[in-house]
């Protein structure tokens, strides 16, 4: 009886992995789709429909969105690593399902808050797992490009549906018509993952043998965690800045529709607004996640952060469409230089055998700034208004970045 023949290596890079990383990427478009249906109309409707003020509605769907999310990151890279990325996909998507009807039908503000923590259970599986198979497939050499295509992907997809929400609402009213197309969203989604989606820990394991340290390798989850948000210098410092950037996302989610709409703007402009920094964000993230594989990451990390400062304090004084428009191209591009690169050095720094936890505590870290953000930014809106609340977290983010600089070495071997 002749041998069998020796099993062939999973090969990395994106060339060799086109179709898989390439159907990812539409993937991951998906599920900024449905977070993109919220991003417009859930405060108009908080307001309108259920009677509460912006501030409260903000802080309680956001807040319920972020815990929710930051811990199911955490849990997406462990279970991804025990029982397979795919099934943690298919999974997230899964628990979407019910997201767009309990919306649509809800008859107290509790079921939206419920839908939220459904969100935040969804984004946190299905956006993490994608992250987490993209580092599987790209290999060390093009992370930054890897996830400068995966973000903008998926922050595009929520720009271009909030978009099209705001015009929905306009047209249609709040509900049904807006979270119809994040029900189709889901369906799609959840088709991709569970019929074409292909496994890809075998590429992280295969990585991993070409990695000295075999201790490493074999690290404790209660060691990642405590490496990732404080003892490793770069895994911390990207931890922290990841949880400030998104303290503004959920700053700029909550609290920017209530600011202007108290300036007179109507549905579709605050639409356009909402619309123009995630947009921003997203395609910034096709030209930053290359040039951080050529120039480094720490320089985009601190430069971001600072723009993102300039931006919210822009935002604080502005009072015209132009300014806010002009704020929110500054922001998306701060954004943009941050978002990828914090994954990517994540990616540098982290060994293949506990990467995917890595990356899950990093994403803790990062999402939990959805649920600081919205709780800090209401607290200090209610006491001293809006305008106070961006300023005093324009002076978190650039102390952020500071810290950044002073405290992160360079990730990347270029």
């Amino acid at each position: 009886m002749e041998p069998r023949p020796a099993p062939v290596a999973p090969r990395l890079g994106l060339a060799v992995n086109a179709a898989q990383f390439t159907l990812l990427v539409v993937i991951n478009a998906l599920v900024g789709g449905v977070l993109g249906s919220e991003r417009t109309v859930l405060t108009p409707l908080a307001e309108r429909e259920f009677h509460l003020d912006g501030y409260t509605a903000a802080l309680t769907y956001i807040l319920a969105f972020g815990i929710t999310k930051a811990a199911t990151n955490f849990f997406a890279g462990t279970l991804s690593d025990r029982y397979g990325r795919k099934p943690v996909l298919v999974a997230g998507w899964l628990v979407a399902v019910p997201i767009p009807a309990m919306i649509i039908w809800a008859p107290g503000w509790g079921w939206i808050v419920a839908a939220n923590v459904l969100l935040g259970v969804h984004q946190g599986l299905s956006w993490s797992t994608t992250v987490i198979m993209k580092i599987d497939l790209a290999g060390p050499a093009r992370r930054g490009l890897a996830m400068g295509l995966n973000e903008a992907a998926g922050y595009l997809a929520v720009a271009a549906t909030a978009l099209v929400t705001g015009a929905l609402a306009t047209a249609h009213g709040l509900r049904p018509a807006p979270f119809l197309l994040a029900a189709a969203y889901i369906a799609v989604g959840l088709g991709l993952s569970a019929v074409f989606v292909r496994e890809t820990h075998g590429h992280a394991r295969h990585e991993a043998t070409t990695r000295s340290g075999a201790a490493a390798a074999a690290m404790a989850t209660r060691e990642v965690v405590a490496v990732t948000s404080w003892r490793e210098p770069a895994l911390s410092s990207a931890s922290q800045a990841g949880m400030v950037n998104n303290l503004n996302d959920g700053l700029a989610w909550g609290l920017f529709p209530v600011l202007f709409a108290t300036a007179g703007l109507g549905l579709t402009r605050i639409g356009a607004l909402a619309a123009l920094y995630p947009a921003v964000w997203g395609l910034g993230q096709l030209v930053t996640g290359p040039a951080c594989d050529r120039y480094g990451r720490k320089p985009f990390i601190v430069t971001g952060m600072l723009m993102q400062a300039s931006a919210l304090a822009l935002f604080a004084a502005a009072d015209t469409f132009a300014l806010w428009a002009t704020a929110a191209v500054l922001l998306g591009a701060g954004t943009a230089a941050v978002y990828p690169t914090l994954l990517a050095a994540v990616s540098d720094v982290a060994h293949p055998g506990w990467r995917a936890r890595a990356v899950g505590v990093y994403r803790l870290w990062r999402d939990g700034g959805f649920a600081v953000g919205a709780l800090l930014a209401g607290i200090i809106a209610d006491l001293a208004g809006i305008r106070t609340a961006v300023a005093v977290v324009a002076v978190l983010t650039a102390v952020s970045g500071l810290l950044v600089w002073v405290r992160m070495y360079e990730t990347h071997r270029r």
